[in-house]
């Protein structure tokens, strides 16, 4: 009985020695339970929507109002010109913009004449008809309730329509995440991976032995899986035009180049993934732990951040995946071009400087 005790003590030795073993056995589980209890949410709220209304009646000002006091909207912008409607979309500040027809409430007591069209980013379907469904369940209580002592005079005609994926493809949305997703997992997983094999067979030593310098035999591990990315990549692409459907509907060379960058940030980031772990399990449990849930989760791949607790968004600006997502849409679903994606390469970029530059001096410091 002694021994069977001494070598649980020894074991508890073991684990209380490995900082990395400690963090992934206490922090993951309290991670997971954040991500699944705050992220884990199909309720949309807090939706930017700009208004157009050149009939500025009573009832259009209802609605109006009834619309900015709701949980679900936010109105940031009052429109002047149904010209502005496109600027809105394309600048990825707006999820819906709503356009009353002229003489609105004069139109209403006609038959069928007035008109409110509720204008969404079909980028991502699921979130442009459910916020659709909350504006026309506003719109009719509004006008039930304005017409309550005589229904029969409501005419008022719902047009919806989503911009940029008027079939409502799911794929459109999906496919961006999956870019994103497969170029971390290429990059960032199986880099940190490798180098850490390295270590934990003790072949880096004799690695280190050879005439070639440490910077270049660190290189040397990120290249192939830079090109095996350049692959997946194009593959992704092909597979997305040809067999989904999904059109790339911008400037091609802005999509290879933000993805290059995007690439080489997920290279850093398994760089220094692998410089502060000595074995594999460490490296991969760390790695999804610090890469695959959070940029699931908090990318706006599945769920919009927008609907996140304020502590979630914060983080969510330092997901590498959110920025690349971001771009991606913008380029393939909604036809831009580098001039919209700017925001997006200056933060990649500057990730990609920042970690390349930390995980070069760990690996100097570890290898010298």
């Amino acid at each position: 009985m002694k021994q069977f005790i001494a070598f649980i003590k020894k074991e508890f030795h073991h684990i209380f020695r490995d900082t990395w073993t400690m963090v992934i056995l206490l922090l993951l589980p309290i991670l997971m339970l954040i991500l699944f209890g705050y992220a884990l949410s199909t309720e949309i709220k807090s939706v930017n929507i700009a208004i157009y209304d050149p009939s500025k009646d009573s009832l259009s000002e209802e609605i109006i109002r009834k619309l900015e006091s709701s949980e679900y909207f936010n109105i940031i912008r009052m429109l002047d010109s149904p010209f502005q409607i496109e600027e809105e979309f394309q600048a990825g500040n707006t999820g819906m913009v709503l356009v009353f027809c002229e003489n609105f409430y004069k139109n209403t007591l006609s038959k069928g004449d007035a008109q409110i069209q509720l204008l969404t980013d079909g980028s991502d379907p699921n979130t442009a008809v459910t916020i659709t469904n909350y504006a026309s369940g506003i719109i009719k209580s509004v006008m039930r309730k304005s017409f309550a002592s005589n229904p029969d005079a409501i005419r008022v005609n719902i047009i919806t329509k989503l911009i940029y994926n008027p079939e409502m493809k799911s794929a459109y949305n999906f496919v961006p995440g999956v870019m994103g997703m497969v170029i971390m997992l290429i990059c960032a997983m199986m880099t940190s991976i490798s180098i850490a094999r390295e270590k934990e067979t003790g072949t880096m030593e004799i690695l280190l032995a050879s005439p070639m310098k440490p910077l270049l035999i660190i290189l040397s591990k990120a290249v192939p899986y830079f090109f095996l990315s350049c692959i997946n990549l194009l593959t992704i692409l092909l597979f997305s035009v040809f067999l989904l459907k999904v059109p790339i509907a911008g400037s091609l060379i802005a999509l290879l180049t933000v993805s290059l960058v995007y690439i080489f940030v997920s290279l850093a980031i398994g760089l220094l993934i692998s410089s502060i772990t000595s074995s594999q399990l460490v490296a991969l449990l760390l790695s999804g732990m610090a890469l695959m849930m959070p940029a699931i989760y908090l990318s706006g791949m599945i769920f919009p951040i927008e609907n996140m607790p304020r502590g979630l968004q914060i983080v969510a600006q330092i997901i590498p995946a959110k920025w690349y997502i971001v771009a991606a849409r913008n380029i393939m679903i909604k036809g831009l071009g580098f001039s919209s994606i700017l925001k997006e390469f200056a933060v990649l970029s500057g990730m990609a400087l920042i970690l390349i530059t930390i995980s070069f001096k760990k690996f100097k410091l570890r290898l010298e």
